[in-house]
């Protein structure tokens, strides 16, 4: 993928004019659809890997692709923002923010799908997408995180260290990529 143009990145974050640093980039709906079919091999990538982010395998790449698809219009509504992380020219990791859009919850948001292609891990990039997202909810003035992830999987050591409490355990929460049930541990950040 190449980089998307830095003036059209930041414009899907509204006012604040949030511009994460490079290789972070905001992506528009536009750049999404264009990335679907990358995005679809990361995603397939990180399923097959074990990664606990909704998917059963085996993980068909189309798909992978649908599910890209399915979050243009969350883009385009500005109820979810996209952060990719490019190593050269390709997608090496994303992560998005979605916006609780009841009245009583204009300050919080969910962190969803952190991804780092296996080929791209232990550089940093899970940990330099959370500090992006961090920035990109408090210029939302979104300040209250909250996320969940399998637990026993890699990421729950990554969350404390970006400065996330654990809530709690749910047990046999959801099935994961391999199809047995696992548990889920919750997490939040307060980034007041």
């Amino acid at each position: 993928m190449t980089p998307p143009n830095p003036s059209s990145a930041a414009a899907p974050a509204g006012p604040s004019g949030f511009r994460p640093d490079p290789p972070v980039f905001l992506l528009s709906a536009d750049d999404l659809r264009a990335a679907v079919p990358e995005l679809g091999r990361l995603l397939k990538a990180c399923v097959e890997d074990g990664a606990g982010i909704g998917f059963i395998l085996p993980m068909p790449e189309d798909k992978a692709e649908t599910f890209w698809q399915s979050r243009v219009p969350l883009l385009e509504s500005g109820e979810g923002f996209l952060l990719a992380l490019t190593e050269g020219d390709e997608i090496a990791g994303v992560i998005m923010l979605m916006l609780a859009g009841q009245d009583n919850g204009r300050h919080r948001a969910d962190v969803a799908k952190l991804m780092v292609h296996p080929r791209h891990r232990r550089k940093g990039h899970a940990r330099r997408l959370m500090a992006a997202i961090d920035a990109l909810a408090l210029s939302l003035n979104r300040w209250l995180l909250v996320l969940d992830t399998v637990t026993g999987d890699r990421a729950e050591q990554l969350y404390p260290t970006c400065g996330y409490r654990k809530v709690g355990v749910i047990p046999d929460y959801a099935y994961g990529s391999h199809g047995h049930l696992d548990a889920t541990t919750v997490f939040y950040k307060d980034l007041r």
